[in-house]
């Protein structure tokens, strides 16, 4: 993906969106390389979250925690001051909350033809829900 030369953006991923690349670790090491911040927003329960980030060993620089996408983004945009601030989402519901926050929206599917990622095959919606259970934990 081309910003232009400049690192100075802050880079959104609905959770959904995550979930449709093969490799989201791969994605955010790649974003990293011209990105300042990267993470992960979404309307599910941090947990969720957190245990899909956690397995995939994705590190994200902020999350929207117990925040819906929307009020996340805002709070994002203010603690991150860079010069651009992009949401990457999966539908025109993700568009509108863009468009609501001033964040510039890119398709999932956009982004990753633009930035060379690989899509995960399979529809996300038929994905099973995260319900791991952790064996170290009392």
């Amino acid at each position: 993906m081309d910003s232009g030369g400049s690192t100075d953006m802050t880079l959104a991923f609905e959770l959904e969106a995550l979930k449709a690349l093969a490799d989201p670790n791969a994605v955010f090491n790649n974003a990293r390389q011209w990105t300042e911040y990267v993470g992960v927003v979404s309307e599910k329960p941090t947990y969720v979250v957190t245990n899909f980030t956690r397995k995939h060993r994705v590190r994200q620089d902020f999350f929207s925690g117990p925040r819906g996408v929307e009020e996340s983004l805002e709070n994002i945009s203010g603690q991150f001051d860079t010069d651009r601030h992009v949401f990457v989402g999966i539908d025109d519901e993700d568009e509108a909350v863009a468009e609501a926050t001033g964040w510039e929206f890119l398709n999932v599917k956009d982004a990753a033809e633009a930035a060379g990622w690989t899509l995960a095959t399979g529809d996300v919606a038929d994905e099973a829900p995260e319900e791991q259970t952790r064996d170290d934990w009392p």
